[in-house]
């Protein structure tokens, strides 16, 4: 009997790439991860820096305590680079690589190692990620202003079209905007309204001949988040894709139909994934991915999937693994890619897609009316926009229209055998790592005058780059220079602060408006009268508290979502954004004269920063404010921070805000010997 066609028969399509987002503790032990990965089957890889580096401070900056290695990889020099693509050829390699405000620095060094290597940089492949605007919103790693920003941008797209091809200078992100609360339609509309403004300035600049203006938009690629809701996120892609191409074709004249193509790489979303039953997350990943992969005239280019256990702290690399075979199985076991786009000619599909194009285009033409992106950005109208959209959806998920299963229902669980042990569930980064690099960074400059290196003195090569960056050529020929010569992660960046400054982005949290009602019994309505009772009690006007970001997370959701919820209950509230040193925290309790001091820290640098806080307090005679900790907090940490002083330690399977600030109230009276209030909270 026939059995018709074999499946075989069919062509199957190419898979995206395949990566996994890793890097920790030093260049040489994520060098080793990284020829393991690449061992296992991933296709690309994808490098995360540590904070330090992002934000462009070498690791014995005071700022970069407690930071270094933890969140990504310490990058300070060309012999780190050396070291981190060790026995990776470069030329051979797609890399991408999450850095943005010291981008050019990062993609310089990159260089510098493959033509070590031997490499035609002509042929090299990868992505700097490299969209300032979102940092300024969502993820803070920015350094420098918005203009200024926005030319080394400018530079590096101009000055790889021209140099490196292959390469994608500027992954434009709207990944992090949806982690801080965008709605598809922000997301989409934000992160083309950063095109225009990345494409304006590129065509301004004079360093791009007329009839190359497609090779420019062709190297525009876009780094998206996709979360559970899965065919609102496939509808989401489809729309990104007729936007872009409608834009890139009647703004900027683009004809080919192939430069004007949506490219896109995506890291699935890690706000969604919880700290209760997190054993979820697994299915919680796979819809995610099938929003990306599904529909062949949307696909990604490129995939990386989070771990199970991102919300209890850094994946081990059998958790990476996992995450990875998730990807080989869809793309290797299934049918997915023996077929034509499925969603073709569905009715439901069309109208959806549609209805998101209408909408992202209103919201582009408001922005282009306010002057632009970097406008909205400086107004603060993207920032509060944001924090808005995020109260709201915190608010339907305490108020249980939005459902999350583990968390705000269906909590009755079997003990879990992945977190039977939580603290050997994760990885952990030696605390004596960043002792070690410091040393290593050291030793760099004390010998980077000698053979076997003979650099030329790093401060000539810093010289021209001021002399550039006061100028208007463009700076990866000086940048370039300094990796040549020895020069640091920091020394470049401060070389820059000293000539662009430094910039403070809005918080958005005074603008918000309220998420949460206080009608007479809700739970709102019961915390502000204890909160006003507190203040009575205490002969204060009203209770104030200082929240805190120490360090260099830049991860301020959380954070911000605590304020705008304090001051809703009737607190007066000290915010004054992210990187903060501990002093400075301790220095504005001081003067505030607050009754609380809330520290939000999601970068693992809790164990060395929270105490110093402590310790601050106690020497400054203030050792009474009691205070609060917040962020991915493992077990083990929350209980050394709780006998180090701490009144209470906040994760994520706290979700309920309001719940959060009558107990910080709680932790205000208990601190001044007032009686518990007999109110539930």
């Amino acid at each position: 009997m026939s059995r018709g066609p074999l499946m075989t028969e069919r062509q199957k399509d190419r898979p995206w790439l395949m990566r996994t987002y890793a890097g920790h503790s030093t260049a040489e032990a994520s060098n080793e991860l990284y020829r393991n990965n690449l061992a296992k089957g991933q296709t690309g890889l994808s490098v995360a820096f540590d904070l330090p580096t992002q934000t462009g401070y070498d690791p014995d900056h005071i700022l970069a305590r407690g930071e270094v290695g933890r969140v990504g990889v310490p990058v300070s020099h060309l012999g780190d680079m050396r070291r981190l693509f060790q026995d990776i050829p470069l030329e051979q390699m797609n890399t991408s690589m999450t850095i943005n405000a010291t981008a050019m620095w990062l993609l310089a060094m990159y260089q510098v190692v493959a033509e070590e290597q031997g490499a035609d940089i002509t042929q090299l492949q990868g992505t700097t990620q490299n969209d300032i605007v979102k940092e300024y919103l969502s993820r803070g790693t920015h350094v420098f202003p918005p203009g200024p920003s926005l030319r080394l941008t400018t530079d590096m797209i101009c000055y790889t079209v021209n140099n490196i091809p292959k390469w994608n200078p500027i992954n434009i992100c709207s990944y992090h905007l949806q982690e801080a609360g965008a709605t598809p339609v922000q997301e989409i509309a934000y992160a083309m309204s950063t095109a225009i403004a990345v494409l304006d300035s590129v065509f301004a600049s004079g360093q791009i001949p007329e009839d190359r203006k497609g090779d420019v938009v062709a190297r525009i690629s876009f780094f998206v988040n996709a979360g559970v809701r899965f065919i609102e996120e496939m509808c989401k892609m489809r729309a990104f894709g007729r936007i872009w191409d409608r834009i890139t074709r009647e703004r900027y004249g683009i004809e080919d139909a192939k430069q004007r193509r949506f490219r896109y790489g995506v890291q699935v979303n890690s706000l969604g994934l919880t700290e209760a039953q997190p054993e979820n997350n697994v299915q919680r990943i796979v819809l995610e991915m099938l929003a990306v992969t599904l529909s062949k005239d949307a696909r990604a280019r490129a995939v990386q999937l989070p771990a199970w256990n991102e919300a209890l702290g850094l994946p081990r690399p059998w958790d990476q693994q996992w995450s990875l075979r998730i990807q080989q199985v869809l793309a290797h076991e299934s049918d997915l890619l023996e077929y034509e786009d499925i969603f073709e000619g569905s009715h439901v599909i069309e109208a959806k897609v549609d209805s998101l194009v209408q909408e992202c285009l209103a919201e582009i033409d408001r922005i282009q009316e306010m002057g632009g992106a970097l406008a909205a950005v400086e107004s603060g109208y993207l920032k509060s926009q944001l924090v808005s959209s995020h109260a709201e959806r915190r608010a339907r998920i305490e108020g249980g229209e939005e459902k999350i299963v583990g968390v705000n229902c269906y909590e009755a669980t079997e003990p879990s055998p992945l977190t039977a042990d939580l603290d050997g569930a994760i990885m952990t980064v030696d605390p004596a790592v960043e002792a070690r690099v410091v040393a290593s960074l050291k030793n760099w400059r004390d010998t980077r005058y000698q053979p076997p290196f003979n650099h030329p003195r790093p401060c000539k090569a810093l010289e021209k780059l001021q002399e550039a960056a006061q100028g208007t050529g463009n700076l990866m020929a000086a940048t370039l220079e300094c990796v040549r010569s020895g020069v640091t992660t920091g020394e470049w960046s401060e070389a820059l602060r000293e000539v662009f400054g430094e910039f403070r982005a809005p918080t958005g949290v005074s603008s918000a408006p309220v998420a949460v009602t206080a009608d007479a019994g809700t739970p709102l309505a019961v915390v502000r009268e204890k909160v006003a009772r507190t203040a009575s009690d205490l002969g204060s006007g009203r209770l104030r508290l200082l929240v805190g970001k120490p360090g260099l997370d830049g991860h301020s959701n959380g954070a911000e979502q605590i304020a705008v919820r304090a001051r809703d209950a009737g607190f007066e509230v000290v915010y004054q954004g992210i990187r903060l040193t501990p002093e400075q925290i301790v220095s504005a309790a001081l003067a505030e004269d607050v009754h609380c001091v809330g520290l939000s820290i999601l970068s693992g640098s809790h164990a060395e920063l929270v105490p110093d806080v402590l310790v601050r307090l106690r020497e400054a005679g203030a050792g009474d404010i009691p205070v609060i900790a917040g962020g991915i907090i493992p077990p083990a940490d929350a209980e050394e921070l709780r006998t180090a002083g701490v009144a209470a330690v906040f994760t994520p399977k706290d979700f309920g805000i309001t719940e959060i600030i009558g107990r910080i109230v709680d932790e205000i009276r208990k601190a001044n010997k007032l009686d518990p209030l007999e109110v539930p909270a």
